[in-house]
């Protein structure tokens, strides 16, 4: 299929694959129906059922979910020692009890019900047993289920040797990680933070100063009790706020971990700390080139609390055990930040949108520190002048940085476009679609925000680009480019 675009000789290939949100595909969760008093309530009528008919009754709730979960019973015993503590004794409870009480608390949340949407794909770190030409990849998508509640989830594919996309079935089962129990923090990092938001207190800087140079989450929580207990008047409310600033920031900053045998379509990164209450959106990854050599994979995303956006930061090497970090410093705002896959002249590079209309640059010699930005691109053209935005990390080729963009036009009608910069000096723009390379067609404008196609990321291999693509806010579609075309309908 021919799209229109800044130019005849373009031509963009739309592939027949299509991802669809799937209700089935359910995540088991701890459930709350109100607080400990109701908890109480609730188990007191379980505690009043004979033990006969508790047997049953777990019988038959495992009968019907132990297909669609894996381990069930283990993750009952986890929700009940979780909710035990509203427990009037915990004396003569047999196990099935125990079992039940755990089922009566937890739910299933159905992760894509309203969308799947927003990819970005990159190389897979494991590149054996493909025939030549042929690369496997990760895609990392945005599932949006009930209360429209956003995560990241993965699928893994081939792009064969013909330029064929293939994206492989998930598999029945989906899994959150667990948190790493105990992560260390860097007090050097962790105190500029401090700083940053205006937790210089007195009390501040003494909980800070009973901490090594990296400091466990426990130690933490251990200074700030010896605060507290320290003064006798109890403490003072500009006390209470440096403490729940402090724990707070610690507990934005966490490591989970999936197990192996997960097939990395069942691992899903779900909300877990205050500030991604209503979301993790539109993550951004790169595969990150470090000074030795070696590889990173790193993600911006949008943390959302249902009224504030917050830019962070994931980090992984495997897609087994991901560290999520603040990001820091006062040009870290607002969406839309995408890292370049390699330092710039010693430093890291990534493109911003602080005021949401304009493309900006920004360098750090931290990557979880941004501190100044300067403009880059300003809207130009009729269907980008509501606002420009990214579309993903650039990409390096041998005539520049090649950055797929975002632009909103008339009727709110999102397209995809390109630019060029400098592979030396990226604040140099050498080049620039003045048409969009993908707009909504007559098969992709409706869904959940019609007249919408988007991006957070496309992966170049052997000349061609593989973007894929939101459709209207619902659903995900792929299409392919020739790079030697995008690049000579430039100006």
């Amino acid at each position: 299929m021919i799209a229109a675009s800044s130019s005849d000789s373009i031509h963009v290939h739309r592939e027949s694959t299509i991802l669809e949100p799937d209700q089935s595909r359910v995540l088991l969760r701890p459930f709350s129906p109100g607080g400990s008093e109701r908890i109480g309530g609730i188990i007191s009528r379980i505690m009043a059922l004979p033990e006969e008919q508790i047997g049953l009754l777990l019988e038959e709730v495992s009968a019907e979910f132990s297909k669609r979960h894996q381990h069930i019973r283990n993750r009952f015993l986890e929700r009940f020692e979780q909710v035990r503590e509203t427990l009037s004794t915990r004396e003569g409870l047999s196990d099935q009890r125990k079992l039940l009480i755990g089922s009566y608390f937890l739910a299933e949340y159905s992760l894509e019900s309203a969308a799947l949407f927003n990819p970005s794909i990159v190389p897979h770190p494991d590149q054996t047993d493909l025939p030549p030409g042929a690369l496997r990849f990760i895609l990392s998508l945005r599932a949006t289920g009930e209360g429209h509640i956003s995560s990241i989830t993965f699928r893994t594919g081939i792009v064969h040797p013909d330029r064929r996309i293939e994206v492989f079935p998930p598999t029945g089962f989906l899994t959150e990680p667990r948190q790493i129990p105990n992560p260390l923090y860097e007090k050097a990092l962790f105190a500029r933070k401090l700083m940053e938001l205006g937790l210089t207190s007195e009390f501040a800087r003494r909980i800070m100063n009973n901490l090594g140079e990296s400091f466990a989450l426990e130690e933490l929580r251990a200074s700030l009790q010896v605060e507290q207990f320290r003064l006798p008047d109890g403490m003072a409310q500009e006390d209470q706020t440096a403490a729940q600033g402090i724990w707070m920031l610690a507990r934005s900053n966490y490591e989970v971990q999936f197990q192996p045998e997960q097939q990395l379509s069942e691992r899903v990164l779900f909300p877990a700390t205050p500030s991604q209450r209503n979301g993790i959106e539109d993550a951004r990854f790169v595969c990150f080139q470090n000074d030795d050599g070696t590889h990173v994979y790193y993600a911006t995303f949008t943390a959302y609390d249902g009224r504030v956006v917050v830019p962070e930061l994931v980090e992984t090497s495997y897609f087994l055990r991901f560290r999520f970090i603040s990001l820091n410093g006062p040009a870290a705002e607002n969406k839309g930040m995408a890292l370049f896959p390699r330092k710039i002249n010693g430093r890291y590079a990534m493109l911003s949108r602080q005021d949401n209309e304009n493309i900006y640059l920004m360098f750090s010699d931290n990557v979880h520190f941004w501190n100044e930005h300067q403009l880059l691109l300003k809207p130009a053209f009729s269907w980008e002048l509501i606002q420009l935005g990214n579309c993903g990390s650039p990409i390096e080729t041998p005539a520049g940085w090649l950055v797929l963009s975002h632009g909103v036009g008339p009727m709110r009608k999102y397209c995809i476009g390109a630019f060029l910069l400098d592979r030396h000096d990226p604040s140099k723009v050498i080049g620039r679609l003045r048409e969009p390379l993908l707009k909504p067609n007559q098969n992709e404008r409706e869904g959940y925000v019609p007249n919408v196609v988007y991006t957070c990321g496309a992966l170049l291999h052997r000349g061609e680009l593989f973007i894929p693509y939101g459709l209207a806010d619902h659903a995900t579609g792929f299409a392919t480019v020739p790079l030697d075309e995008v690049l000579a309908a430039m100006r």
